[in-house]
């Protein structure tokens, strides 16, 4: 039995992982490649979230659903959904850069969360949705974790590849080369204002994928499961430990920084009632520490962020810290 259940938990931490790592991989479109400072993830999270619940529960008196679509439908939907949100707010946000950046994003998602939690007739309020139907749910525990396990590494490996793809493409350069030097990318023609847009949407549909498939995971989704802390800033961390503008960086990221926070929970509750409260803490100060060391001996990250997306030359080199800043401050070869 306690076998069994360390199974259960390992197939637990290992679905959470790939969920983070696709929110990681939004993230790193915003940020590791369009220099987008988004400090609002958990604003589309939920509306990728909430939107699948909407679509695929059944019909509940006082609020809106009862549409009972298949899980895929749904997901899909929270997708458009997120990226329909995150088109109004790019086109007014995106005006502003780095700090402002973040501080209005984090606005944004704040105003949907409260509105998440008022508007009772599209999300039930502060109840939340329950009852979300999650694929291969009907089976035994175990196998319903390992089936469930397969579907999201299965999107996660998609998502990888498609993002990859991207990175490798002609747009992937011309993200990079406005990230780094966004006047010698408008001097060579290219729409600044339209790609960085263009950069926040298809992030943004990450996330809200992300929130989807942890909804369905759950079966339920809340307000309380919107929280900044681990929908926003503990992706962050995953991606600056993991190497900004690297897929790979960003998968590694939320793996080590998950296995972390999900070890030093079963260590706090191991001690005594009294002190377990306490306990609780130590973990954001590990992950804290676990962040401030990599800033002083790694700041690239562990998979720092490729010269060339070419995955195909076994000549493939990384950037350093050090050419890392001086790309971002002198600019890039442009290669459109």
């Amino acid at each position: 039995m306690e076998f069994l259940g360390l199974v259960n938990y390992a197939l637990f931490t290992a679905i959470f992982i790939a969920i983070y790592a696709l929110l990681a991989l939004g993230l790193n479109i915003q940020w590791g490649f369009a220099g987008l400072f988004n400090a609002g993830i958990a604003g589309f999270f939920a509306v990728g979230a909430y939107t699948s619940a909407v679509l695929t529960t059944p019909a509940d008196d006082g609020r809106l659903g009862g549409f009972d679509l298949h899980f895929v439908l749904g997901w899909i939907g929270a997708m458009l959904a997120a990226a329909l949100v995150a088109w109004p707010i790019g086109k007014i946000c995106l005006r502003f850069r780095s700090d402002y950046l973040a501080i209005a994003s984090i606005g944004v998602a704040e105003i949907i969360r409260l509105v998440i939690k008022s508007e009772e007739v599209v999300t039930n309020g502060a109840r939340g949705i329950s009852g979300i139907p999650r694929p291969a749910g009907d089976i035994g525990y175990t196998e319903s974790q390992i089936a469930y396990l397969v579907i999201v590494l299965a999107v996660l490996i998609a998502a990888y590849v498609l993002v990859e793809r991207q990175f490798n493409a002609p747009w992937g350069r011309m993200m990079r080369a406005i990230r780094d030097n966004e006047d010698a990318a408008k001097a060579m023609g290219k729409d600044v204002e339209f790609r960085r847009l263009e950069a926040f949407i298809f992030g943004a549909a990450l996330m809200g994928l992300g929130g989807a498939l942890f909804a369905h995971f759950n079966r339920s989704i809340t307000p309380e499961a919107i929280d900044p802390m681990v929908a926003t800033f503990l992706v962050w961390i995953m991606l600056i430990l993991g190497g900004s503008g690297n897929n790979r960086g960003a998968i590694l990221g939320a793996a080590v920084v998950w296995i972390i926070w999900s070890v030093s929970e079963i260590a706090t509750d191991r001690l005594p009632h009294e002190y377990a409260i306490q306990a609780k803490y130590i973990r954001l100060f590990l992950i804290g520490l676990m962040l401030q060391l990599v800033l002083r001996f790694r700041p690239e990250g562990l998979l720092p962020e490729p010269l060339r997306g070419d995955l195909r030359g076994s000549r493939r080199t990384t950037k350093s810290g050090a050419d890392h800043n001086q790309a971002r401050s002198t600019g890039p070869e442009i290669d459109l």
